[in-house]
């Protein structure tokens, strides 16, 4: 009797850490704020969007949600901090496909691998793109544009929000379909490149419909077309490239969310879950589609397959153009 009862002490003993271990395992997520790396400057389209997102994932998920913009370098600053972070259900980023579907062809040598260090949560919505030049440019048209480039007598500038990004790989495309030469510009987000259009020290700009209907509306600078299947619900009069009889531009641009590799499919499930109640809110959804998103809430199998899907793809026309950073 005396040997049993100090075997169970001793039993008890040895296990009480072991379920403290398993206690602060199974700690309620989540308990503290939750930050969600946004690789892009604050105040751009990805930044406005996620600020509209945060808030409703805060009130879902009781803890409040921080947007944290760390913008560089095609995405990878802000997508390598998160690559990085403690896989534990507090940091998550939410980008665009450039991040998985083009850096990696682009670039020799990335501080991370997104595939392998970055788990898909939700694919959050499908993006459009718009092609502005200066109001007051002579041509309205892309056949216009193509036209006035051959004409210049030099080549014609384009920005993009960085080397590498679609913006820059969809002007690449712009002398193959539309004749003339053109010389691209990197900028740190698209609303720079906006305003250089309107001041007319840039000829041409790829931008969102959020970052460029300030400018449209100041009558500072006009779209020509709208890259994507479909004409975008928030600028609805602006045709697009096959509209226009112009092949080649119907690639999908889309915004995503991520979480560290190794982050626990539970809260994984739960974010994604909580993502997709906040975006098919009726007034989220509305705010969405005003920015030229198609909100969408996959789930992180679906996005998975869109990534093995989408990414080849890119590669093909990356390898194209020749563009390459070293």
């Amino acid at each position: 009797r005396t040997t049993v009862g100090r075997r169970t002490l001793v039993g008890a003993a040895l296990s009480a850490p072991f379920l403290g271990v398993a206690a602060k395992a199974q700690a309620p997520w989540p308990s503290k704020p939750i930050r969600i790396v946004v690789p892009f400057n604050p105040g751009g389209a990805i930044d406005a969007l996620v600020r509209v997102m945060a808030e409703g994932l805060t009130a879902r998920l009781g803890q409040q949600v921080l947007v944290d913009p760390k913008p560089g370098a095609n995405t990878i600053v802000g997508s390598d901090i998160v690559a990085k972070a403690p896989p534990d259900g507090y940091t998550f980023l939410i980008t665009t496909n450039s991040t998985h579907t083009n850096n990696p062809s682009l670039y020799a040598k990335l501080p991370f691998d997104p595939a392998k260090d970055l788990t898909p949560v939700s694919l959050v919505s499908l993006g459009t793109i718009l092609v502005l030049v200066k109001a007051d440019a002579p041509f309205s048209d892309l056949r216009g544009l193509g036209a006035w480039a051959k004409g210049l007598g030099r080549p014609a500038t384009y920005g993009s929000w960085g080397i590498g990004s679609s913006g820059h790989l969809y002007g690449l495309m712009f002398e193959r379909a539309l004749g003339g030469t053109y010389s691209h510009v990197p900028y740190r987000g698209d609303v720079p490149a906006i305003q250089d259009v309107g001041n007319g020290t840039l000829d041409i700009t790829w931008a969102s419909p959020t970052s460029a209907k300030p400018q449209i509306a100041a009558g500072r600078v006009k779209p020509l077309a709208v890259a994507g299947a479909k004409r975008s619900a928030s600028v609805p009069d602006v045709t697009t490239f096959a509209e226009q009889l112009v092949a080649g531009f119907d690639l999908s641009l889309f915004v995503a969310a991520y979480a560290p590799a190794g982050t626990p499919a539970d809260i994984v499930g739960r974010m994604q879950q909580a993502i997709k109640a906040v975006i098919d809110e009726p007034a989220v959804t509305q705010k969405m589609i005003e920015q030229g998103q198609t909100p969408v809430g996959s789930t992180p199998a679906e996005l998975a397959a869109m990534l093995r899907r989408e990414t080849p793809v890119w590669a093909d026309l990356i390898q194209q153009s020749g563009a390459k950073v070293e």
